[in-house]
Parts: C-alpha cells; sequence; structure tokens
C-alpha cells in the first residue's frame, strides 16, 4: 500500500517512470498510446476540485460527486491535461490568469505537475507567470471553495496543495494528435465558462488490466 500511496501521490509523472510511456506502439495513432489516471484531486483546504455541467469550477466537499473526476492526461515531461470526466472540458488558463474550460486542448491547457516539500502536487500554467518575479501561475481553490486567479496562487499556500486520490488506471489517446487548436487566445477581460464555437475534443480513458499496469522490466 504504501508502494502504490508513493507512486500516486508524486504525481503521474512518477507512474509513466514505472509503468512505461506505452506497453507497446500502437500501429494505428488514434489508439490509446499514453497512460494517465481517473482521479479527484483533492486540496488542503478541504475540498475536492471540482467542475459543474456549465463549465463553472469550484471546490466540493462531496468525495462521491462525479463532478470531481478528472482525467490526468499526460502531454509532456512532467506536464499534464486536466480533463473533467463527466464534461469532457479541459481545465485551461488565460493571460490574465484566470481558469476557464476548453472544449479544445490548447497551450493554455497544458499544467506542469510538481511535488511540493509536504508531498502535496502543485499545478502551475505552462505558458504564465509574473513577468517581473518570474513566480509561476498556480491552480488553487480558496478557503469558501472557489476557483481563484492564478496569479494570485502561491505554492506555499494551501490553497496551491493538491492530493490526487486516484481511482484507476486508464489509456488516453494524445491530445495534438487530434484536431487541436494551437494558437493561444488572447486574454479576454472575463473568463469564459466554456469553448463554444468549435466542436468538443473528447478523449475518454480505457481502463488497463492489471497485467497492463505492472511495471516493465
Amino acid at each position: 500500500m504504501w508502494f502504490l500511496w508513493n507512486i500516486f501521490s508524486k504525481g503521474t509523472h512518477m507512474l509513466q517512470c514505472l509503468c512505461g510511456k506505452s506497453l507497446k506502439k500502437n500501429k494505428n495513432p488514434s489508439d490509446p498510446q499514453l497512460k494517465g489516471i481517473v482521479t479527484r484531486l483533492y486540496c488542503r483546504q478541504g475540498y475536492y476540485l471540482q467542475m459543474n455541467t456549465d463549465g463553472s469550477l469550484d471546490g466540493t466537499k462531496d468525495d462521491s460527486s462525479n463532478s470531481s473526476l478528472f482525467n490526468l492526461i499526460p502531454v509532456g515531461l512532467r506536464v499534464v491535461a486536466i480533463q473533467s470526466v463527466k464534461t469532457g472540458l479541459y481545465i485551461a488558463m488565460n493571460g490574465e490568469g484566470h481558469l476557464y474550460t476548453s472544449e479544445l486542448f490548447t497551450a493554455e491547457c497544458k499544467f506542469k505537475e510538481s511535488v511540493f516539500e509536504n508531498y502535496y502536487v502543485i499545478y502551475s500554467s505552462m505558458l504564465y507567470r509574473q513577468q517581473e518575479s518570474g513566480r509561476a501561475w498556480f491552480l488553487g481553490l480558496n478557503k469558501e471553495g472557489q476557483a481563484m486567479k492564478g496569479n494570485r496562487v502561491k505554492k506555499t499556500k494551501p490553497a496551491a496543495h493538491f492530493l490526487p486520490k486516484p481511482l484507476e488506471v486508464a489509456m488516453y489517446r494524445e491530445p495534438s494528435l487530434h484536431d487541436v487548436g494551437e494558437t493561444v487566445p488572447k486574454a479576454a477581460p472575463a473568463p469564459p465558462a466554456k469553448s463554444t464555437n468549435e466542436p468538443a475534443v473528447m478523449n475518454g480513458g480505457k481502463p488497463v488490466s492489471k497485467e497492463a499496469s505492472k511495471p516493465s522490466t
């Protein structure tokens, strides 16, 4: 149990290192190739991160709600996409630090996954940070369970600390293999609830069998 807990608590990049990014090379590039996890993200503030049906983000105390289930999909070295299992939308952060949800996987949907000194996991935008200090912008919830602007979240505070609680290992298609928008949209005065002018990029995970999830030798 300790071994599994150690793997999951340090994020999906550790899972990739032990299990391998792919069991074998798939002939069809549309087949699932990336090994990630279906998980809940428990914030140190006492809430589970959730995405509501309207695409809004906040926290919930309910540890069994489907709205708090997320696909954590590796899209680079210690870089993940966070996709709602219920809505199929991706979490993104714009140039003003606002969190929003996107039907398309774009550069704003990429978050660096790092393990903090207390073994909680922190997620920072791969695109944006403070221009003067270079300080990263983080995913975070306040004491009321509301989503915070990334430039107001400090990595040393509970608002930024998340504990993944994995439910299963799953295989995912690489988002970049789809009709993905690569152009970063300009920051809007207020974050949109979700994109509505493009078709959704769905990325349902396929559970991995016990034999397939064993570490490669």
